[in-house]
């Protein structure tokens, strides 16, 4: 593109994707459409290889496998390298073995089918099979998942999505793209002249207006990707409990935290989600931990007092200043709009 960046026009679109919101902002708003096709081809893909919640999917096809290698594509090997760094990286507190937790508390179709009735639900302490028991081989291609686990990428698979989308974007159209999956935000590419404008909130809600209720705070992406996790977005009740999908690992029932949303900026995407729903889980320690690793993170307590890590940007100074994400990463993008906390995990 010849036009200078500062001629260039920002263009958005918004429709709905594995089970979420999806949010698309380019800057150069004649390349918009034919990214947009870009985008829902690859979420279709990802969706066909990923989703636990369709019977033909890649993922779901392991669930009969008994515990024999499977070869898989090289798109679900990828999600699965992603889920397991990730457990990896969290000490355990981010799983991709808790599918059969997930079942057990209803969660186990696409989460706008969940529906709150009556029906009993057992909560009893089980800790999941951990993530170590699975194998996956890169070299052949395989992955082994013993007999009787059931595997959910969801704390990982939308933000690897966005990551993946927002680079492929970015080198097709030679722009600047944000891609957000119900808030689970990448970008990438050359961005817009002031850099990204990010809305970071406590409660759902539109882009285009400021939240009436919950904290909230205004941040610049430089780079990489920003992720909020939280415990109060996807809820419902199950036998008279109240239930949440951010699963604890040691127990494989939802987490109790002393935090009901963390956001996290971090190299990318993935990263940042990861993060973020291993705060829930680490609780009281979150703080401590993000900041020793060295990852810019806002966490909102129970009662709404908000606490920050070194790296996050001050609110009194213009967002767009605010170095969020590891410099080592170069120039990154952004997305005006809002980070919603539906994507969490």
């Amino acid at each position: 593109m010849s036009a200078s960046l500062a001629s260039r026009t920002t263009a958005a679109a918004e429709w709905r994707a594995l089970g979420t919101t999806v949010r698309l902002v380019v800057t150069d708003q004649a390349l918009l459409e034919s990214c947009n096709l870009l985008l829902a081809r690859h979420l279709a893909e990802v969706d066909a290889a990923c989703s636990r919640f369709r019977a033909d999917s890649e993922l779901a096809a392991l669930d009969s496998a008994a515990g024999r290698p499977v070869r898989v594509s090289p798109l679900l090997a990828e999600a699965l390298d992603v889920a397991l760094r990730a457990a990896g990286d969290t000490d355990g507190a981010v799983d991709p073995t808790v599918g059969s937790a997930m079942d057990a508390l209803g969660y186990d179709r696409d989460f706008a089918l969940v529906r709150e009735d009556g029906r009993p639900v057992r909560l009893t302490v089980r800790r999941t099979p951990g993530w170590r028991t699975v194998r996956l081989d890169r070299a052949t291609g395989t992955v082994t998942v013993p007999e009787g686990v059931r595997l959910d990428l969801g704390a990982t698979a939308k933000a690897w999505a966005a990551d993946r989308a927002a680079r492929t974007l970015a080198a097709a159209a030679g722009c600047g793209v944000l891609v957000s999956l119900g808030g689970d935000t990448a970008v990438a590419g050359e961005p817009p002249a002031g850099g990204w404008q990010i809305r970071v909130q406590d409660i759902t809600g539109s882009v285009d207006e400021t939240p009436a209720m919950g904290p909230h705070d205004s941040v610049g992406l430089r780079g990489g990707g920003l992720a909020t996790s939280g415990t109060t977005a996807r809820r419902w009740r199950r036998g008279g409990h109240d239930l949440h999908h951010i699963v604890d690992p040691r127990t494989g029932l939802p987490v109790r935290s002393p935090w009901r949303t963390v956001s996290v900026a971090a190299a990318t995407c993935a990263d940042a989600n990861a993060a973020s729903t291993a705060a829930l889980v680490k609780g009281a320690g979150a703080e401590r931990w993000l900041t020793r690793r060295g990852l810019p993170a806002r966490l909102v307590a129970q009662n709404g007092t908000v606490v920050t890590t070194p790296g996050w940007p001050d609110p009194a100074r213009p967002a767009c200043e605010a170095e969020v994400v590891e410099a080592d990463r170069g120039p990154g993008g952004s997305v005006p709009g809002t980070h919603r906390r539906e994507a969490a995990a």
